[in-house]
């Protein structure tokens, strides 16, 4: 009859348990996610920032639609009713009046809004308290942000802010992956096999436990060293041996050892990469977080300026209704002809429909930037004054573009990405060597002629291998293939940094230029709004001398000079920040908010 396997095997499970022990204590990701946040963190901390993500929480898996039927279907369900099943209702807008037609744009655009359109968007921010302080918190509320509100916004819940984010996370986990390959690892396997040989119809069944622990650590200058631990029990399942059961284990100490090939530094070209990847990673997010700043400052700029220009569109919509009211009087008093009337008439008709197409193109515009914000377009949203103030700087452009080859970590990166190609130019010398390795093994048995040797080694049976392996490099084409490819991309690497180098100084110059062109085009717009204002000032005094047709002209003249005001103001704001962001001067704080530089001044103005 088949014996029982006795107790004594406890010392095969042993190592298993003991192992699964050691990972379940090891694991867990909230262990994984605190060595990210430190790595990010320390990264960068060289740049002089601690602008780094964390408290990130990726357990996604409970979000949204959790169906596992859903997630598995091969043929996912698609709504596409035909057109038989889909009903349209009519307007009857075509029926009714202008006016009527005007009262419900005018009750779109106050929903889209949360409040009447007639209040001046981006004017004076309520005095209430809470509406003050009216957030995402209180989505029922109107939300008010100013430059800081939005900058901030836009790192808590921007799409393309997070995106960065993680890029920078991954390429820690890049990192921490390849960190990991070069620390002590500990393996467990154990197999369990049934054997049988038949004669003349009897089968022999023998019952195999084999556990097998083992410890591996890579060498800085190339190959590895491994310690093992081998536990092997026997069991004849049907046999008409006395002793049956036969247990015996080893301690094995093994390593191998390169001496030409692959070896040096070359063995740790993956590590030493990571570790620069997250150096470049730490960059890229920072040049990120500039350049998205200044882009997010832009376009809520933009949208200043087109609630500016609705202002100015609705003073030149009350001005020509004002003039149209005298020039009633003067047609009915026969002073002017019925032609002359239609003139302001019309200029009113046009003014009404450009306002609410300026409407239209706000509301649509702050929507997508709500979409860009990580908003609910559906949350109201108004845009306080802006009171961000930028002086000019003074600067030549040389003296700009060498502040930008200082500063700019960008081209930081390019530059050290030819480090990098130089590098594995010299690796890919190193792989057309012929390889040489040196390899050792000993191992200490149990006594082998013990049926259950346990843990009781046996030094008198100790075994031990060790010699040289050589290889000649007969076939090293697909190496020197790799050589050459390598040394183009040096050569790429080269060519691509000296471009980036001369973009660099020529973006510095532009935009010290750009400034200068927008502060000259600032003050010829400020000139030529007072020159409209006091011509329509005149007009307005001698209005019984002056044409209908010289009121629109004016009108018009002047809704332009101040469009082309605040444009000029806008285009110099962005300037500024784009000459900081491209000279590399640029400081970003935690939070978004645009840090001034030491004579700067104040970055709100009183």
């Amino acid at each position: 009859m088949p014996q029982q396997l006795p107790t004594r095997p406890c010392l095969v499970i042993f190592p298993a348990a003991a192992a699964l022990t050691l990972l379940a204590g090891c694991g867990g990701l909230d262990r994984i996610d605190r060595r990210i946040d430190k790595l990010v963190f320390d990264r960068s901390s060289l740049l002089g920032t601690d602008a780094a993500p964390a408290d990130r929480d990726f357990s996604t898996e409970a979000v949204g639609n959790t169906d596992r039927g859903a997630q598995l279907e091969e043929t996912p369900k698609t709504s596409n009713p035909d057109a038989s099943e889909l009903f349209y209702v009519q307007s009857e807008a075509v029926r009714l009046e202008a006016t009527s037609v005007e009262q419900r744009l005018t009750g779109y655009y106050t929903d889209a809004l949360g409040m009447p359109i007639d209040a001046p968007e981006g004017g004076e921010a309520s005095s209430d308290e809470e509406e003050q302080a009216a957030g995402p918190q209180f989505p029922e509320g109107m939300m008010v942000l100013d430059l800081e509100g939005v900058l901030l916004q836009s790192q808590q819940t921007g799409r393309e802010f997070l995106d960065a984010q993680e890029d920078y996370i991954l390429a820690a986990i890049a990192l921490l992956r390849e960190r990991h390959l070069w620390g002590p690892r500990f393996f467990n396997d154990t197999t369990l096999s049934v054997a049988g040989q038949g004669d003349d119809g009897a089968f022999d069944s023998t019952l195999r436990l084999i556990n097998e622990l083992r410890l591996t650590q890579r060498l800085p200058a190339g190959g590895a060293v491994a310690a093992r631990w081998i536990v092997d029990a026997t069991e004849q399942l049907r046999s008409s041996a006395t002793e049956d059961y036969r247990q015996s284990s080893e301690l094995v100490l093994e390593g191998d050892i390169p001496l030409l090939r692959g070896a040096g530094s070359v063995a740790r070209e993956d590590l030493i990469q990571a570790e620069r990847d997250l150096v470049y990673a730490a960059r890229e997010f920072e040049e990120f977080r500039r350049g998205f700043a200044v882009s997010i400052a832009t376009q809520y700029f933009n949208l200043l300026q087109t609630v500016a220009s609705i202002r100015n569109q609705q003073s030149q919509l009350i001005n020509l209704r004002q003039t149209l009211e005298r020039q009633q009087a003067r047609q009915q008093a026969g002073e002017i002809a019925l032609f002359e009337l239609s003139i302001t008439e019309s200029s009113v008709l046009s003014a009404n429909n450009r306002l609410q197409s300026a409407f239209e193109s706000y509301i649509v515009a702050l929507d997508s930037f709500k979409i860009r914000l990580g908003l609910d377009p559906s949350v109201p949203v108004a845009l306080a004054p802006l009171t961000l103030s930028l002086n000019d700087p003074v600067a030549t452009p040389s003296e700009a573009a060498q502040q930008a080859l200082l500063y700019r970590l960008d081209l930081q990166t390019s530059r050290d990405r030819v480090l990098d190609a130089r590098r594995r130019v010299s690796n890919a010398r190193n792989n057309i060597l012929p390889d040489l390795d040196a390899f050792a093994e000993v191992g200490l048995p149990t006594d082998p002629d013990e049926d259950e040797g346990g843990l009781a080694f046996d030094p008198d049976s100790v075994r031990y291998l060790a010699g040289l392996r050589f290889s000649l490099p007969l076939d090293r084409e697909i190496e020197r293939l790799g050589l050459r490819t390598s040394q183009i991309a040096l050569e790429r690497s080269l060519r691509t940094f000296e471009r980036d180098r001369d973009q660099v100084v020529v973006d510095a110059r532009s935009r010290l230029r750009s400034i200068e062109v927008a502060r000259f085009q600032l003050i010829l717009a400020e000139r030529d709004v007072e020159i409209n204002e006091r011509r329509l000032e005149e007009q307005e005094i001698r209005a019984d001398e002056i044409t209908p047709q010289e009121f629109v002209d004016t009108n018009a003249d002047l809704l332009e000079a101040r469009d082309d005001r605040d444009a000029a103001r806008t285009n110099l704001r962005v300037a500024i920040l784009e000459y900081l962001r491209d000279t590399g001067q640029l400081r970003i704080g935690r939070d978004g908010e645009i840090l001034p530089l030491p004579g700067m001044g104040q970055i709100n103005e009183p």
